[in-house]
């Protein structure tokens, strides 16, 4: 990466974690409605990046939100897990332009942009919500709790991806 990238990226990480510190953690619709924008780092990592750095990056993410929340964890790994697996979701959103490294994701359609944040989005938030209550016999409340944060994430996302979308 160059150094205007890498100087992006980390005022990226700086400002989504205190935004979600400081403002989203603190919004809690219907006592299970929660945004959690800070993926927007993961999601918006340049392509060209370190695969591993993008891991190491997204759990210092994921643990710099569960040291402000105490939330033991389960940040840092639902962050790591959408990092991980964040290659498989590319190529399934943006099919054989992401295996020639040809995307930028500001000037792909809206539908590709929308495929690629519901899959991370609601990927992230079921390993968050598993992980968080930890007990199967309350499915419902992890599916309830995933859907609803998860509809919220997604129009906050694509609300900050279309605002700040770079038009030519």
């Amino acid at each position: 990466m160059q150094n205007n990238a890498i100087l992006i990226n980390a005022l990226r990480f700086i400002l989504l974690v205190f935004l979600q510190v400081l403002l989203l953690n603190h919004l809690n619709f219907l006592g299970y409605i929660n945004p959690y924008i800070y993926i927007l780092f993961i999601l918006l990592y340049p392509l060209s990046g370190n695969k591993g750095l993008l891991i190491f990056l997204s759990f210092l993410l994921g643990f710099s939100i569960d040291i402000f929340g105490d939330s033991g964890g389960v940040h840092a790994a639902a962050s790591v897990f959408i990092a991980y697996i964040r290659p498989w979701i590319l190529k399934f959103s943006f099919g054989i332009s992401y295996e020639h490294n040809n995307i930028k994701l500001y000037k792909t359609s809206l539908a590709q942009q929308f495929s690629y944040v519901v899959a991370m989005v609601f990927l992230h938030h079921i390993i968050l919500f598993t992980l968080e209550i930890f007990n199967l016999s309350h499915i419902l409340l992890i599916l309830k709790s995933t859907l609803f944060s998860g509809i919220f994430s997604i129009i906050l996302l694509m609300s900050i991806l279309i605002l700040f979308s770079r038009k030519n």
